[in-house]
C-alpha cells in the first residue's frame, strides 16, 4: 500500500516539478542583469529613504557606499526609528559632512503601525524627488548602482523597480540556508511574472524599491501594508495588482547585503514575517510544511529503496528539482550549485524555522520585531482591512 501511495506521490512530484522548471526557464529569460544596463549621470532628483533601528554596526559604511554614487542628482533621507543605540547619532554625524543628508528622529510610534512601514513612511512625506528609493540600513552599493537603475528606471517609462541583491553569506551551513529559501521563493512567488505586463503578479525587495512618488502616492503609500512584516514584498505585490508598471532585475555585483550573519540570527530573523507569508492560516503553514518535507527531503531517503519503481521516480525528482535548483542559484547568487548536495538536510532546518515562527507567533500572541511587540489579532485584523 506505501508503495503505491510513494508512486502515485511522486509521479504527480515529477509532473510538478517539470511544470516548476518550464517555468523557470521561460520566467528567467526575462529576468534581466542590471550590471548590463547603460548609466544615466543625471536625471530626475532620487529621493533615498533610509529606515534604521539600532543599526550602528553597519548604517555609516552603508551611507558611505551611496554617497559615492556616479548618478548627481541625489538626496537622502535617514529615518531613526527610536533607536536606543548609537544609530541617530551616527546619522547625524553624516548630515554634518554632507548637505544632501537630512534626517529624521522618531520618537513614538503611532497604533496599527509597524515600526519600519511608519518610518519609511514618514521619510517619504519629506522627499521632494518624484524618484524615491526605499532601501535599508545594512545594503552596500557599487558606484554606479544608482546610475544603472535610474537609466532601466526611466527608459522603461516604471513604476516601479526592485533589484536581487548579493546576499552575502560567510558559514556554509548559513549559504544553504539562503541558497534554499531563494530556490523556494522563485517557484513559490515567481518573481519574474513581474517582468509581464499583462501578469497581476508582482514582486519587491527590501534592499532596492525604487518607485515614481506620483505611483506610490496613487497606490495609496506604506499606509495600504503598514500593519504587514513583509511591506517590501508586499510594495510590489499590491502596486502590480493595481496595473502599475513594474520589473524586477538582478543586481549581484552592484547591490550587496549580509541577510543574515549567522543560522541562529536567520531563524530570530524569519520570525517577524514567516506566518505573514503564509498568510496567518494553519493550514498554510501545515501545507508548507508537508510540500517541503515531501519534494526536498523524502525522496533522498526513498532513492534507497528496495521497491526499483518508487527508487526510480524518487531519483528522477531529486534529478528534476537538481537541475531547476542550480538553475535558480546560478541567477540568483554567487553561490556554488553544489550545494544541492546537501539539500535534504537544508530543508529540514528550514521547516524547523517554519515550525518555530509558527509556535513563537502563537506562544506571544504576536510578532516582536526589532524590540516591539506587535499583536497577531491586530495584525490579521489590518492584512484583512
Amino acid at each position: 500500500m506505501m508503495e503505491i501511495i510513494l508512486t502515485i506521490l511522486f509521479s504527480i512530484g515529477i509532473i510538478v516539478w517539470l511544470i516548476f522548471l518550464a517555468d523557470a526557464l521561460l520566467g528567467m529569460r526575462n529576468l534581466e542583469v542590471l550590471e548590463n544596463e547603460e548609466g544615466l549621470k543625471t536625471g530626475p532628483l532620487l529621493s533615498v529613504i533610509v529606515a534604521a533601528r539600532n543599526e550602528e554596526k553597519h548604517i555609516k559604511s552603508s551611507i558611505l557606499s551611496q554617497l559615492r554614487q556616479t548618478y548627481s542628482n541625489v538626496e537622502w533621507i535617514l529615518v531613526n526609528d527610536r533607536s536606543s543605540d548609537r544609530t541617530g547619532e551616527l546619522m547625524d554625524e553624516l548630515a554634518e559632512k554632507d548637505e544632501r543628508i537630512s534626517v529624521i528622529h522618531i520618537e513614538n510610534l503611532p497604533e496599527s503601525w509597524l515600526g519600519k512601514n511608519h518610518a519609511l513612511y514618514t521619510g517619504a512625506l519629506t522627499a521632494s524627488g518624484g524618484r524615491l528609493l526605499f532601501t535599508d540600513a545594512d545594503v552596500h552599493y557599487r558606484p554606479e548602482a544608482f546610475s544603472k537603475a535610474m537609466h532601466y528606471f526611466e527608459r522603461y517609462q516604471l513604476d516601479h523597480l526592485t533589484a536581487a541583491p548579493n546576499l552575502s553569506a560567510g558559514k556554509f551551513w548559513l549559504k544553504t540556508f539562503v541558497a534554499f529559501f531563494l530556490f523556494g521563493f522563485s517557484f513559490y512567488k515567481r518573481p519574474w511574472m513581474a517582468n509581464h505586463p499583462k501578469s497581476k503578479i508582482g514582486t519587491g525587495i527590501g534592499a532596492f524599491n525604487l518607485v515614481r512618488k506620483s505611483a506610490y502616492e496613487a497606490f495609496g503609500t506604506h499606509e495600504i501594508i503598514k500593519m504587514r512584516p513583509d511591506d517590501d514584498l508586499q510594495l510590489g505585490m499590491k502596486m502590480k495588482k493595481a496595473g502599475f508598471r513594474q520589473r524586477i532585475v538582478t543586481a549581484l555585483q552592484l547591490i550587496e547585503v549580509e541577510w543574515y550573519g549567522t543560522l541562529k540570527e536567520a531563524f530570530i530573523g524569519l520570525e517577524k514575517n514567516t506566518f505573514a507569508g503564509l498568510n496567518y492560516r494553519i493550514s498554510m503553514v501545515f501545507f508548507a510544511i508537508f510540500g517541503v518535507f515531501v519534494t526536498n527531503v523524502l525522496p533522498f531517503i526513498t532513492v534507497f529503496s528496495d521497491h526499483k519503481i518508487v527508487a526510480l521516480l524518487s531519483l528522477g525528482n531529486i534529478m528534476i528539482s537538481g537541475i531547476h535548483y542550480v538553475y535558480i542559484i546560478k541567477r540568483m547568487t554567487v553561490f556554488s550549485p553544489f550545494m544541492f548536495l546537501v539539500l535534504p538536510i537544508t530543508a529540514l532546518l528550514f521547516i524547523y524555522s517554519i515550525i518555530r515562527a509558527s509556535l513563537l507567533t502563537f506562544q506571544r500572541g504576536g510578532i516582536v520585531w526589532r524590540g516591539t511587540t506587535y499583536r497577531l489579532s491586530e495584525l490579521k485584523e489590518k492584512d484583512k482591512g
